[in-house]
């Protein structure tokens, strides 16, 4: 049962709501509206009336069922989790019999899981839930669990400081404008390479340099060899013995995404690094997880103005699918989020 809390246009005593929904692995044209049971939270669980879900590169990867080898864990012949969305900001309805930190009315923020944000409510695992401040919008707080979450973990998987010197390879989508806020806020030089539209976006949120892509590559004389103590490689498509080359001694490469196969995916990729990394210029794969401890403090740098989420856009509800067509297009430039109210 939902407890006080309700959605626009829903009542208390709501037994469905609406939400995105696919029946197999495919492009945006298999998401569709549909009207499913209202969910029941477990012992341990949340459910949380959702006010906007933050969509990035993952969602659209569970999506396609791409690489193949995904599947193996996500669904064989469809996704298990039907409906997408990880990242949620919402309000608590109603808590589980052994959660005792929230209640219901409570704003939180949480990443969820494999999927499940599309929707009017989503079950959220109460230990992954995050109290959203109302200095902090909303659509903020949406934007910021995965992709904030993946560059704090890779700043510290490459050991990056105050005075460290960090180039970030793909830093105009949602991690990358994450990670390079996240590593000059801790007093690094930020490097960024990005696309041309967003280069003024990269010196704006704090690289000292930035660099278009399809004119600057790794090694060239804008980049030069052995300069930097981290590489933050997100793009994923720069030969690992180049980015190797580009470290000082005692420097690490943190691999979060990178190119493959339809069925591999970047697991050649990773294998291969394991081969290359060296003691004094390693190389990482980096395996994100969801960590609250870091979300909290990614919610208060961004209550604090520390840090601000890049949204190049929001969409309705009902425009969900449009919203995983954009971001499944590429390029986009920080975050994607829908309001779900």
């Amino acid at each position: 049962m939902i407890e006080n809390e309700s959605a626009p246009g829903s009542s208390a005593s709501a037994t469905t709501m609406a939400a995105w929904l696919q029946r197999r692995y495919g492009g945006p044209e298999v998401v569709e509206s549909v009207q499913l049971p209202l969910p029941t939270p477990g012992a341990t669980d949340l459910l949380v009336r959702v006010r906007a879900c933050g969509i990035h590169a993952g969602d659209v990867r569970l999506m396609r069922g791409d690489p193949y080898l995904l599947r193996l864990a996500f669904g064989i012949r469809r996704p298990r989790t039907a409906t997408r969305g990880i990242d949620v900001a919402g309000t608590v309805v109603a808590v589980g019999s052994e959660v005792t930190d929230h209640r219901p009315g409570d704003e939180v923020v949480a990443e969820i899981g494999v999927g499940g944000g599309l929707a009017e409510y989503a079950i959220v695992p109460a230990a992954r839930a995050v109290v959203r401040p109302a200095d902090v919008p909303v659509q903020h707080a949406a934007a910021l669990p995965v992709s904030g979450g993946t560059a704090w973990q890779a700043l510290d998987a490459a050991h990056v400081a105050s005075g460290s010197r960090v180039l970030v390879i793909g830093a105009a989508g949602g991690v990358g404008t994450y990670t390079v806020q996240l590593a000059a806020q801790r007093g690094a030089e930020v490097w960024a390479l990005a696309g041309e539209r967003a280069l003024d976006l990269m010196t704006d949120i704090g690289a000292a340099h930035a660099f278009d892509y399809r004119r600057v590559q790794p090694g060239s004389p804008e980049i030069p060899a052995e300069s930097f103590d981290a590489v933050i490689d997100i793009a994923g498509t720069a030969p690992l013995s180049a980015l190797r080359g580009l470290l000082r001694d005692g420097g690490t490469v943190a691999l979060v995404s990178g190119a493959g196969g339809k069925i591999l995916g970047p697991m050649g990729r990773m294998l291969k690094a394991v081969f290359l990394s060296r003691r004094r210029r390693r190389i990482r794969s980096l395996a994100a997880t969801a960590k609250p401890e870091i979300l909290a403090q990614l919610v208060e740098l961004t209550g604090q103005g520390s840090i601000r989420p890049v949204i190049e856009r929001t969409y309705p509800f009902h425009a969900a699918r449009d919203a995983l067509a954009y971001v499944d297009a590429g390029h986009t430039v920080g975050k994607v989020v829908v309001m779900v109210e």
